[in-house]
């Protein structure tokens, strides 16, 4: 078996054993969704033009996505991905990605820089070799082997704002990043009815140099079950990381959750956990086979963008801790 496969096979079914059942009783697989794209935050709305416009030709699942990521993480303005995105403590700006196709097949990179598009190269990884994730200066070689461009990715802007920060180490000031960590996670639906997902980030401004969060990570930051649906998350990631929050989600559907249920479930165990009012922010996005979708964060401020029956719209979430 491929090491980039076994996550289809080898986890499903801890939780339960059994194919989602909606209320009419037919299986979730058999019910297949029209295309659909879903993203967080509002820079996914951008995210969610380039994805159906593959889907509108008709492509699959795993192009759209993949399409989708490409533009935050291309976009100087979107500091928390790709080119521009915020520093960590050195001052060096370092990506974090993964894929996800309806075969099961994953790819990821960590910790890696000087690429604009570590999405791309997570899905090259997935392709072109039998592993899931390479890291570092590994990933970075990979990606100039396969004619990735080197380049600086940071911005006059994101280096002015990290040379402030080192003044006195906070982002508490009125010109500092929010704290809620703006990742995107992008899932979609193709028209043969296959579901694929990705997600990226360059991580939280100023983190400790060599920190990896949930974006990577198949099962924490994106998982994706053809059979059920895909789920994204975006926020603090070691949160994420510590719950497998994403393939979390995919298994509460798979018992017989909605979409809903099983993001609110998933949002309620970590409020759960630290049994207190929490100042942090998770959130998830869901997208079920049958087209059906899930959302819910802790706290109110997220946001997802909806790409469905020709309308592409940001809805502002109301947090439930």
């Amino acid at each position: 078996m491929k090491r980039r496969s076994f996550i289809k096979t080898g986890a499903a079914g801890l939780v339960a054993p059994t194919a989602l059942i909606s209320n009419d009783k037919k299986p979730i697989k058999n019910r297949v969704g029209k295309p659909t794209v879903i993203s967080t935050w509002n820079h996914g709305l951008l995210a969610n033009d380039a994805a159906m416009a593959v889907l509108r030709k008709n492509g699959s699942a795993l192009d759209a996505v993949e399409a989708g990521v490409r533009v935050p993480e291309a976009d100087p303005k979107s500091q928390s991905v790709g080119y521009g995105g915020r520093p960590d403590e050195d001052g060096h700006v370092t990506l974090d990605a993964c894929i996800m196709d309806s075969a099961g097949n994953a790819g990821a990179v960590a910790f890696l820089r000087d690429i604009k598009h570590p999405i791309s190269v997570a899905r090259k990884v997935m392709e072109r070799t039998d592993h899931v994730m390479l890291v570092g200066e590994g990933a970075k070689k990979f990606a100039l082997a396969h004619s990735f461009k080197e380049e600086n990715l940071l911005t006059d802007k994101s280096r002015e704002e990290w040379l402030r920060w080192k003044e006195d180490h906070s982002i508490k000031d009125t010109w500092g990043p929010n704290e809620d960590h703006d990742t995107i996670s992008t899932l979609a639906i193709d028209n043969k009815g296959d579901l694929a997902g990705a997600c990226t980030t360059s991580g939280i401004a100023y983190k400790i140099h060599g920190r990896v969060g949930d974006s990577p990570l198949i099962g924490a930051g994106m998982y994706v079950d053809n059979d059920i649906g895909a789920v994204g998350a975006t926020g603090k990631g070691e949160e994420v990381i510590k719950t497998c929050g994403s393939f979390l989600v995919v298994e509460l559907m798979r018992q017989g959750y909605s979409a809903m249920d099983a993001c609110r479930e998933a949002v309620q165990r970590i409020i759960q956990k630290h049994a207190k009012k929490v100042k942090f922010q998770i959130a998830y996005i869901a997208l079920r086979k049958d087209g059906k979708i899930g959302y819910a964060g802790i706290n109110d401020g997220f946001q997802y963008a909806l790409y469905k029956d020709n309308q592409n719209k940001l809805y502002d979430v109301k947090g439930i801790g």
